[in-house]
């Protein structure tokens, strides 16, 4: 694909673009990595100016980049860029006009973030004004359906107008440098691969933990809840990307390929089954940082039954991870924010070293607060050993933000914007990825209502309910916390 000279943002007045989208662009035009073309098309309901657009852009930039990555030029220069479109989607005829403003639809890249029943229209609006052609790309963020049907509806509905090769559906994660990082750290280093399979590797932990409530996404959350609005987009995709067969190379159909025969392998937790491989969980009032929080039915005001925890035992029934657990977590209200991924390997086959204790070694990938990787290994306690030697595990930090301290720290969005506009779709989810992925889910959500499931009360500021730590100690294992 060619580079695209026009960037249409759908949603341009919204959070996501002020906080995330706008900061990006900026970021990326003030280190000269946008084509110098480039015209930057915002659109939306609200009835703006160009000039009532680009100031609410320049207050956008204010808020989230430090005033010395901001130099008053470059600033400038990238507000000129910027061009403003009102637009009702539901009204084919607003099209016209958006259409005039984009010219050449052949280098058109568009970022859809809108209200799932707003694809339809919005698809068919801009196939009638002639912006689907075969060089437009359109991006898509989620939610992209609540269940595998109405997945299927919005993708059917996209596919109408733009094929496959040209649909980038957005999953923040894989833009962030850890996730990245997790294919250099396995396919770029010999040490690790022949180790990365059910005879080295015992367990695998992956935690998202939010700290946050419900921060004005009431209605949205409470019809979603945590399995579908963390666990079948992020989580899923994160598994993958630990547990697939290494790419032939690193294009988008080879890695894609991948990730999905891994999503396709995972074992159904179906029927009564959920009862020992999931829980529930739904926080109640408590404290973060020293600090009172109301539960989860204060802040939404009603009754529900939506899960804002969820623990899962998942396997991926294939050769190199038989019999290897995959522990899943997620939650709202939890005592810190953090994403990690944990590898536990086996330990060694026989010790050399009496009654001394050996720490099996342990990979610790951690996504965000903070980016690194760390491996705890075997190391004798210094001193003189008279009564043998003493050994002890210790951390082995890589440390990326030292290790790269003369690279700036990007937002995620910067590269998947980056690669939108550039056209290479690597880290976009494919169309059966994001189907299995419903597959899966829809199965557990399933077996809840068979089993009757109910959620599991747990103090905000904690791990979730005790049963979610019940559902690794059966096996032996502690959650990394």
């Amino acid at each position: 694909m060619t580079t695209a000279t026009s960037l249409l943002l759908f949603g341009a007045t919204g959070d996501l673009s002020r906080r995330m989208l706008i900061p990006s662009l900026f970021g990326l035009h003030n280190d000269g990595l946008l084509h110098p073309d480039l015209r930057i098309i915002g659109t939306a309901r609200s009835q703006l100016t160009v000039a009532a657009f680009r100031a609410m852009a320049l207050a956008a930039l204010e808020a989230a980049v430090e005033a010395e990555r901001r130099p008053a030029d470059s600033v400038a220069a990238f507000l000129d860029r910027l061009a403003y479109v009102p637009l009702d989607a539901t009204l084919a005829d607003g099209f016209a006009a958006l259409a005039a403003e984009v010219g050449d639809p052949d280098r058109l890249a568009i970022f859809l973030s809108t209200a799932p029943s707003l694809f339809g229209p919005t698809i068919a609006g801009l196939a009638g004004a002639g912006l689907a052609s075969s060089g437009a790309r359109l991006a898509l963020e989620k939610p992209l359906g609540h269940d595998l049907a109405s997945s299927r509806a919005i993708n059917d509905a996209v596919a109408a107008a733009y094929p496959e090769s040209q649909i980038f559906r957005i999953d923040h994660y894989l833009g962030k440098e850890t996730v990245q990082n997790l294919l250099a750290l396995r396919f770029g280093n010999v040490l690790f691969e022949p180790l990365w399979n059910a005879t080295g590797i015992s367990s695998v932990q992956i935690s998202v933990g939010e700290t946050v409530g419900l921060e004005g996404r009431a209605d949205y959350y409470d019809g979603m809840g945590a399995l579908r609005d963390m666990v079948q987009n992020h989580m899923l995709q994160l598994l993958a990307l630990v547990a697939m067969e290494p790419p032939a190379r690193i294009d988008p159909a080879a890695v894609r390929d991948e990730k999905v025969k891994v999503l396709r392998s995972l074992r159904p937790i179906t029927g009564r089954q959920v009862e020992t491989s999931t829980v529930r969980g739904q926080y109640s009032t408590g404290a973060i940082a020293g600090q009172p929080v109301p539960g989860y039915l204060d802040e939404l005001g009603r009754a529900s039954d939506t899960e804002t925890f969820v623990a899962i035992k998942a396997h991926v029934d294939n050769w190199r991870w038989k019999g290897v657990p995959f522990y899943l977590r997620t939650g709202k209200r939890m005592p810190e924010r953090v994403s990690e991924i944990i590898v536990q390997f086996r330990a060694v086959p026989h010790s050399m070293f009496g009654d001394a204790a050996l720490a099996a070694n342990k990979l610790i990938i951690s996504i965000q607060p903070d980016e690194n990787v760390g491996l705890t290994m075997m190391a004798k306690v210094p001193g003189l050993d008279q009564g043998g030697l003493k050994l002890r595990a210790v951390p082995l930090d890589i440390g990326l933000p030292g290790a790269f301290a003369d690279v700036r720290r990007r937002i995620a969005y910067e590269r998947l914007l980056l690669d939108l506009v550039e056209g290479r779709q690597t880290l976009f989810v494919r169309r059966d990825e994001v189907e299995a992925q419903w597959t899966w889910i829809d199965e557990i959500r399933a077996g809840w209502t068979t089993a009757g499931t109910t959620v599991k009360p747990y103090a905000a500021g904690n791990w979730g309910p005790a049963a979610a730590i019940a559902l690794t100690e059966r096996d032996g294992v502690s959650w990394h916390d």
